[in-house]
Parts: C-alpha cells; structure tokens; sequence
C-alpha cells in the first residue's frame, strides 16, 4: 500500500480502509497504469522517488503522515503524476489530498448511452466524488435508481422464463403497488436470476443495503463511501442487463435465421 487501485481510481479524501506498515520504508512501492497526455493513450507509470525522501530518516513512522509520490510514464518518459498521501493516527486508512493533475471525471460512455435522459445525474455524482462530497454524490446515484428501478426491474424479469419468471412477475406486481425505492427492492432482490449474481453475490441486496442507510443521518465521509458502491452496483445491473438483452436476441435472430433456411 499505496496499492494500484487506490492510486488509479479513487478520488481525493475518500479513505481506503486496511492496515498499513508501521514505518514509510516499508510501504510497497507499485506501478499504476494511466492516461498519458503526451503519449494521449493508457500506459504505464513508474515511481520515481521515495516515500520517506522528506522525512529525517528513512524508518519514520507511518501514522499521521503525509507524504508524495511522483510517477513517470515509462514511454515518453517525461509526463509525470504527482500525488500526496496522508494517513490516520491509527494506520487503518490513507487517503489523497492532493493530486497532479487532477483526478480525471471519466463517465462511461456505454452506461450514460443506457441511462438516457438520467445522464445528466451520473456526470454531477462523478463531479462530487471527485470532488470528496459524499452527500451530493451518493444524492445524485440515489436519484438515478430512484427513477430508473421501475423500468430496470421489468426489464429484469425479460431474461427470465418458467416458474422463475412467475414468481418475479408476482412480486413485479406488488412492486408497482408501492413508490418507496427499498421496498421495491425489497419485494425482488431474492429473485435475481444467476446471470445476475456474479459468484453468488446478490447486487440488489448491497444496493437495498446501501440505500436503506439513509442519507441524512451519514457523514460526508460515510457517504462517499456509499456512493461508490451505489455506484458500481448501478454499472453493472446496467451493463449485464443490456448484454445479457443483446445476447438474447442475438441468439434468437441466428435461430430464426437458421429455421429459415432449414425450412427452405
């Protein structure tokens, strides 16, 4: 630690939470892949300094430090990202509190093509992540399931057939019946088909989870936390739904196609 995916994806002040060595020397030093500017395309960075460069010794306690780290791309070898760490009195977190240049707002261009006209609250809840404010953006991703459960939850039941498309059209039935988004979820999330269960884990149950938090009673710095995972939940019912949709008709359309000719 500092690990890839801390250093690549998360945005300023949120935390990520494990154990950390007890002095900087020992923390790992790791390669990170990003955009380079110069090369405009994805490449690998490789540090180039040391963590405890500016502290008195090189064993220097790690908790309640702050320190940088400088990464160079290894094709051009003259970009450079610059970021600076800082970590709890306890050494059970570390986060960013600063970044150069800045932690980069890419929305995913296949989910905002999906979401249609909820768009717009996707990019603003990226904009407060990247920003540390947890409230706006875990308000910004509520929204989206807010308005879009209704119409993700039929299209849910369309990969669905037998008795397990009777049971969740019985539940679609009383989902319509009530406006609250976790009930929805509620009367459902036990009826996910496997296509939509990766390794058994259940997305609609961490998304229910998630929501039933509550948004008022969290801190800025719990919110955050939320919101990725509301977040990442909504990316891939989202992306799963539509590949599995676009799969399904592919399939159909060959049959079709195949039936066609035999027939002939």
């Amino acid at each position: 630690m500092p690990n890839k995916e801390f250093l690549e994806q998360y945005p300023l002040y949120r935390k990520f939470q494990q154990a950390f060595p007890q002095t900087i020397d020992q923390f790992p030093i790791v390669k990170i892949k990003m955009l380079c500017p110069e090369c405009i395309s994805e490449q690998t960075f490789r540090p180039t300094n040391k963590y405890f460069e500016n502290f008195e010794y090189q064993n220097y306690p790690a908790a309640s430090a702050v320190f940088r780290c400088v990464y160079l791309c290894s094709h051009c070898e003259s970009f450079e990202r610059f970021f600076f760490l800082a970590t709890g009195s306890e050494l059970k977190w570390i986060m960013k509190v600063g970044q150069f240049p800045s932690w980069e707002i890419q929305g995913n261009p296949n989910i905002e093509t999906l979401l249609g006209q909820h768009a717009s609250y996707y990019k603003k809840g990226l904009v407060c992540e990247s920003q540390g404010y947890g409230i706006g953006a875990f308000g910004y991703y509520r929204r989206i399931v807010e308005e879009t459960i209704g119409g993700l939850l039929d299209e849910i039941s369309g990969l669905m057939t037998g008795s397990e498309l009777e049971l969740f059209e019985g539940a679609l039935v009383k989902v319509r019946g009530t406006i609250v988004t976790q009930e929805k979820i509620e009367l459902v999330k036990d009826l996910l088909p496997a296509i939509l269960r990766p390794d058994g884990m259940n997305p609609l149950s961490a998304l229910h989870s998630s929501l039933s938090q509550g948004l008022h009673a969290e801190s800025d710095e719990e919110c955050l936390e939320q919101a990725a995972l509301v977040r990442e939940i909504l990316i891939f019912l989202v992306n799963q739904v539509a590949a599995s949709k676009s799969a399904s008709k592919g399939f159909t359309d060959s049959m079709r196609k195949l039936l066609e000719r035999e027939a002939k």
